[in-house]
């Protein structure tokens, strides 16, 4: 790859960012990540049931301490409940609230659908490479940080 193109590479990274930036606005004390781990959750749910914080933190491929830091903070806010397994007291599972899912409805699924039918120029196939395209810049950038820096 040319230096010419890296930069337009970089070039489309800053537009997506400014993309996100154009997303509603969230509830006061509300991060970004919520909703994230809210979606999560959710698909997990639907596959396999019961959710524990190494099956977010699978998915999201993010630290366990990141995630469980994240999951206290939701906690304490209501959006998601702790329950321990009836099996093993050490294991506990994650579930959403009412409110979670409240929160997850107005500001994922019906935002989202809402820009559905306008997405639907961008054929499925160049979603996909865009997607994995920005996942390996995401993954070479992380591991070269050190050496940039």
């Amino acid at each position: 790859m040319t230096i010419e193109q890296i930069k337009k590479i970089m070039d489309a990274c800053y537009l997506a960012k400014r993309v996100r930036e154009m997303l509603p606005k969230l509830p006061q004390g509300v991060a970004p990540s919520y909703i994230q781990y809210l979606d999560v959750i959710q698909k997990l749910e639907r596959q396999k049931g019961d959710v524990k914080v190494s099956d977010i933190s699978d998915v999201l491929e993010l630290p366990r301490p990141g995630v469980t830091r994240t999951v206290k903070e939701m906690e304490a806010k209501g959006y998601l409940r702790k329950t321990s397994s009836k099996e093993d007291g050490r294991i506990t599972y994650i579930t959403i609230t009412e409110a979670g899912a409240d929160l997850s409805d107005k500001y994922d699924r019906k935002y989202y659908g809402e820009l559905a039918p306008y997405f639907e120029e961008i054929p499925e196939k160049d979603a996909e490479i865009t997607i994995r395209t920005l996942k390996k810049v995401y993954q070479i950038m992380s591991e070269r940080r050190i050496n940039l820096e």
